[in-house]
């Protein structure tokens, strides 16, 4: 379909004042009794070398993770968090409350890597990586098996979140150590897997 010259110069100066697509496909029916398809009004966009503005984002508010508060233009933007730190608050370590059943209690002055055994040194936790993830939603899987025994199977999510989906023993919380143990060990692991 040929528009006139003037249907062309309003379809410009709607385009000028910042009208998206769907605006133009209406205007052009009401005002001109044009029918156009959509994809008819992009090419007639495109074949009058006109460029639409963008228009600002809009938030994506089904996931409220991707949610980000505004922050003062002075301030620098956040470091990312690693795999690791995302771990470590998922399973609350690091965290300033009481700790969950089954988790060791640590004086204040305590570091926590001292608990540990040194890099290099085995421990008797043991974290494999599944060589091919069929979980919907997940990363990588796997299995641990802590210091004390108790076997699991474990997920990071697509969020990078880690879980579990099952545990040998029902109700159980890993020791600090144990947990922040499994943490290196997971993170070395999915290092290795390129993750």
């Amino acid at each position: 379909m040929t528009l006139t010259p003037e249907q062309k110069q309003a379809v410009s100066e709607w385009v000028a004042a910042g009208d998206n697509l769907s605006a133009i496909q209406k205007k052009l029916a009401e005002q001109f009794k044009v029918s156009m398809t959509y994809m008819d009004v992009r090419f007639l966009v495109d074949d009058l070398n006109l460029a639409l503005k963008d228009p600002a984002p809009k938030a994506d508010t089904s996931d409220i993770s991707k949610a980000q508060a505004p922050r003062p233009a002075a301030e620098k933007p956040a470091e990312k968090k690693s795999l690791l730190d995302k771990a470590k608050e998922k399973l609350g370590l690091g965290r300033d409350e009481a700790p969950l059943p089954g988790e060791e209690e640590l004086p204040e002055d305590a570091d926590l890597d001292e608990a540990l055994p040194p890099a290099g040194i085995p421990s008797n936790l043991s974290v494999s990586v599944d060589a091919v993830t069929l979980l919907p939603g997940a990363l990588a899987s796997g299995t641990v098996t802590f210091s004390d025994g108790v076997s699991g199977k474990w997920i990071v999510d697509n969020q990078g979140r880690p879980g579990f989906t099952e545990i040998s023993q029902p109700g159980y919380r890993p020791s600090a150590a144990d947990a922040q143990a499994f943490m290196q060990e997971l993170s070395a692991a999915l290092q290795k897997r390129g993750f």
